[in-house]
């Protein structure tokens, strides 16, 4: 969902009321319920979040609006991100030169290059970050931490 003033990012889960609330203007990321997302947020959906960054005219939220799943492991689907989409912290650019304004496009356009590189893959439910071999190895206090605390 989005708002002149924050990004809402709602888990879409059974049973989920949480919902991740990111200021546009201090950056700040919040935890919330969905009933604090107004009613006139722009809602959109999405299957991630890869990110922030900052370029000339500001921090910009790099979201996956498409995806495709590539396979299993040990019954975790394993999906590809295969669209992206760059959204700006700030309403306006009327802050920045001219100049600014064509190193910032220029920016976009190499990130929206390194996006389009094959190579961006996703689990909801299984650690991608560590090998089967490390995750064997790991403390069954590890084992039972979510994928976020990891």
């Amino acid at each position: 969902h989005i708002t002149p003033e924050k990004f809402y990012v709602e888990a879409c889960d059974d049973g989920a009321d949480d919902v991740l609330a990111i200021d546009r203007v201090s950056t700040e990321v919040t935890l919330t319920v969905k009933k604090d997302v107004p009613p006139s947020a722009v809602t959109r959906p999405i299957f991630g979040v890869l990110g922030t960054i900052r370029l000339v005219a500001g921090t910009y939220l790099i979201v996956i609006t498409k995806k495709k799943k590539v396979g299993e492991i040990f019954s975790h689907v394993i999906w590809k991100a295969t669209d992206f989409d760059i959204l700006s912290y700030k309403k306006t650019m009327l802050h920045l030169t001219d100049i600014q304004l064509q190193d910032n496009k220029v920016f976009l356009s190499m990130l929206n290059h390194v996006l389009s590189v094959d190579g961006f893959y996703f689990s909801t439910t299984y650690d991608l970050t560590h090998t089967l071999q490390r995750l064997a190895n790991t403390s069954p206090e590890f084992q039972e931490m979510s994928l976020l605390e990891r």
